[in-house]
């Protein structure tokens, strides 16, 4: 009886040894008498107890591993404090393994010494500005060099660059600097949309007063020539009807030449008006003058 129950314990013991769970995104290294023997996938999978061993569990996830932040100094001399972060996945767990002691540690030494290189060739101003472009550098550098260990680079990223405070205050002068420039720049510009404004309305209202000014003249004019026709046409009109009168009474030439000098003594009645005439003309006159005394001693 105890012979049995020694012997289930050892059943036991081997079947809690040879069989081994598998958890979903990771993978065990299996070793065989030292060597390695196989990558076992999620799932159930049975070892022989004794002989085989499970050398290390991996995680096929895509994992991240912040950097400390390292003094770094730019071209221009001056040491900036980086902190970056890696994000990599496992994709030969075998070669994660085998291929290097510690593959956290390769990657952090590599990324601060690529961190440095690349930074060191850069100005500071271009360390700022050009956060992608290291990024993108990083990432190739280090997935080229981590291929060998069984690992993927997925991105690379830098969370912060931290200049000296002299350097900030600096910073943060020109900035104030540069944003009061563009405040002076708006206003300035304003001032001159403001003026070129006001200048187009005056043109504009100038432009409409001449316009109209030009308008009322001719319609002034307009007006006047209507008038002096109209009142030419009634001129017209009296002298034909003075005409028909004078025709139809058929006067005489003496009634003419009275009527005649009495239109010319009308004429010269004006203080503006100067009547000349022709000496030949004197006889003429006489004679009609003498006519009129007539008629007039007649009636």
């Amino acid at each position: 009886m105890t012979f049995l129950i020694i012997l289930l314990v050892i059943i036991i013991i081997i079947a809690v040894k040879s069989i081994k769970v598998v958890r979903q995104s990771e993978v065990y290294i299996i070793e065989r008498l030292g060597k390695f023997h196989k990558i076992a996938d999620a799932g159930l999978t049975i070892i022989i107890p004794f002989f085989d061993h499970v050398r290390s569990v991996v995680s096929l996830k895509q994992q991240t591993m912040d950097i400390p932040p390292q003094g770094v100094i730019t071209k221009d001399n001056v040491t900036i404090t980086i902190d970056t972060v890696v994000f990599y996945q496992i994709t030969d767990p075998a070669k994660a393994v085998y291929e290097i002691q510690n593959l956290k540690k390769g990657i952090e030494y590599l990324a601060i010494t690529t961190i440095r290189d690349i930074v060191g060739k850069m100005d500071l101003d271009a360390t700022f500005s050009s956060r992608d472009g290291i990024n993108s550098q990083l990432r190739v550098i280090l997935d080229e060099a981590t291929d060998r260990w069984g690992c993927k680079i997925d991105r690379v990223e830098i969370k912060d660059i931290t200049p000296p405070a002299d350097i900030r205050d600096a910073m943060e002068k020109q900035m104030n600097a540069e944003r009061n420039k563009r405040a002076l720049i708006l206003e300035a510009e304003a001032q001159k949309q403001s003026a070129v404004t006001i200048a187009e309305g005056k043109k504009q209202a100038a432009i409409l007063e001449a316009e109209a000014d030009r308008e009322a003249r001719i319609r002034r004019a307009a007006g006047e020539a209507q008038a002096i026709k109209s009142v030419a046409e009634a001129k017209a009109k009296e002298i034909a009807m003075v005409y028909d009168a004078i025709k139809t009474a058929d006067p005489d030439e003496k009634l003419v030449q009275i009527k005649s000098l009495e239109a010319l003594e009308e004429i010269a009645k004006g203080d503006a008006n100067k009547v000349f005439i022709p000496f030949e003309a004197t006889g003429a006159l006489s004679s009609l003058g003498a006519a009129k005394e007539i008629f007039t001693e007649k009636k």
